[in-house]
């Protein structure tokens, strides 16, 4: 561009020269790696080899609710699933405040001693509202977080049964193909999660603190009915005697249960995850537990029976999200809730005319389902019950 005042014949003129422009990009900023796009097939050789980052990222890929994601992910626990079942599944589970996640860190602790690889499937509950967790239960394991042989995922419980459904049991596959010999499952509280984390674990573990419970706690069915074994925490200090007294009343409340199926009658044992009391009898229970039940059988029928189980709630699940993902039927769902809101029509007759709907889809593409079309999905007798477990009248007792 030409300046005419910069030309000879305006000599008395005096013109200052123009900076140069700065860039709009900053110059010193580092170019950004792009995430590389690992293949499956370089996805379950990290895995296999204990590659951490890889385990991780696949982890993601099972949580992640994009199809693509979970198509992927899929392939990489299939190609898993061979190297997958040698390790012991405990699943621990307690009243909030209990001292779950401070007891994880003093059983994984004394297990990493052992030479054991542990690995810490945390699930935190997730808000009503905001549907967001915190995920900070790894905060409470300072030791175990950094250690080179322990592996902590929180995970959210994103309104799953407690967070422990299908995401939880597909983690717990590409753990034990990565090496890890033992897998913890903490629970987001005592509710409706432990009856799925009973069905993906082989010992059930339940924290108890003094004051929590009397014979009539043996009245009521639920939690310690499903408990393979009960341990009284913060035993330490002035609390020891108030301990040992809640251990007596929890054996007190075990005489009223039948013999579990299992033939392993629980035990209730105090201990102080703060100062270690009486963790290596908590462990050392367990152990006992898994020799107890792989001498007699049930170990091997209980995983078969739980493979079952959770085919059936894969079902269920993709049932669920067809439904819910198609189009015609989100439109159709909008119009039968502003129907109910307005009392046209009963909540029922909405959702069965929506089931129909859906139902009648499938009749026009020749996909005939093979029950009556009245039943609800969810109304399966197979998929409404936990899974069935072997009778306990061809196993013997523990001692």
């Amino acid at each position: 561009m030409h300046h005419p005042e910069n030309d000879d014949q305006y000599t008395g003129l005096s013109v200052n020269k123009g900076i140069e422009q700065p860039p709009i990009l900053n110059p010193y900023r580092k170019k950004a790696v792009r995430k590389k796009d690992y293949s499956v097939q370089e996805y379950v050789d990290g895995i296999l080899a204990g590659n951490m980052v890889l385990l991780s990222q696949a982890v993601t890929l099972i949580e992640s609710a994009r199809f693509d994601h979970q198509e992927k992910a899929q392939q990489i626990i299939e190609k898993c699933l061979p190297h997958a079942g040698n390790s012991v599944r405990v699943g621990i589970t307690g009243v909030p405040g209990a001292g779950k996640s401070t007891s994880i860190e003093a059983f994984g602790m004394n297990l990493i001693g052992k030479g054991k690889k542990l690995a810490v499937l945390a699930i935190d509950p997730s808000s009503e509202r905001s549907k967001g967790s915190i995920l900070g239960d790894k905060t409470r394991m300072e030791e175990l977080a950094v250690h080179q042989n322990a592996f902590i995922r929180p995970s959210p419980a994103a309104g799953s049964l407690g967070g422990v459904a299908r995401k939880t049991r597909e983690t717990i596959v590409l753990c034990e193909a990565a090496g890890f010999d033992t897998i913890f499952v903490e629970t987001v509280g005592v509710g409706q999660s432990e009856t799925a984390v009973h069905s993906m674990v082989d010992f059930f573990l339940l924290i108890q603190i003094t004051g929590g419970g009397d014979e009539l706690q043996g009245i009521k069915r639920g939690i310690m009915e499903m408990a393979d074994g009960i341990v009284i925490n913060k035993a330490d200090g002035d609390n020891l005697i108030k301990a040992e007294l809640s251990k007596a009343q929890f054996l007190n409340a075990l005489h009223l249960f039948p013999m579990p199926e299992s033939g392993w009658k629980p035990e209730v044992i105090p201990y102080s995850g703060r100062t270690g009391y009486h963790v290596p009898e908590v462990l050392d229970m367990i152990d006992r537990f898994i020799d107890f039940v792989k001498a007699n059988g049930f170990f091997h029928l209980k995983r078969t029976s739980q493979a079952k189980y959770w085919m059936y709630e894969s079902i269920n699940e993709q049932l669920r999200n067809r439904f819910y993902h198609d189009i015609e039927i989100q439109k159709l769902l909008v119009l039968k809730e502003k129907q109910v809101l307005n009392n046209e029509i009963s909540s029922f007759s909405a959702a069965q005319a929506a089931l129909d709907r859906y139902y009648s889809m499938f009749l026009t593409e020749n996909h005939k389902p093979s029950k009556s079309p009245k039943q609800p999905f969810s109304e399966s007798p197979k998929t409404s019950k936990s899974p069935k477990q072997p009778s306990s009248k061809s196993l013997k007792p523990s001692k």
